[in-house]
């Protein structure tokens, strides 16, 4: 289980992954993005490997990581919960 809420990306070869940990991120940095050259995609790499040598903070590096999957339209819409689909079927019916 990862530390972090889980985000789902879909690589340039289609291959979908969910990430929810500093090491998923950088597995998931070594696949196929659209521009390996791109400013956000770097300092994700830097943060990611800074993080894991325990000079960043890991949140820091996973906000870069997926700041950097939104730079280049990776990730992908998450799915509601089972609680949250339950609560909006329930709110529906409230009025205010």
């Amino acid at each position: 289980m990862g530390n972090f809420l889980p985000l789902s990306i879909k690589l340039v070869d289609a291959k979908p992954m969910t990430v929810s940990s500093i090491c998923e991120a950088e597995a998931a940095l070594q696949g196929q993005w659209p521009n390996k050259g791109a400013a956000p995609y770097r300092d994700a790499c830097r943060l990611i490997a800074a993080a894991k040598g325990g000079s960043c903070s890991p949140a820091i590096a996973f906000a870069a990581f997926k700041a950097a999957a939104i730079d280049q339209r990776l990730l992908q819409p998450a799915e509601k919960s089972d609680a949250l689909k339950m609560l909006d079927d329930v709110s529906k019916d409230i009025q205010i």
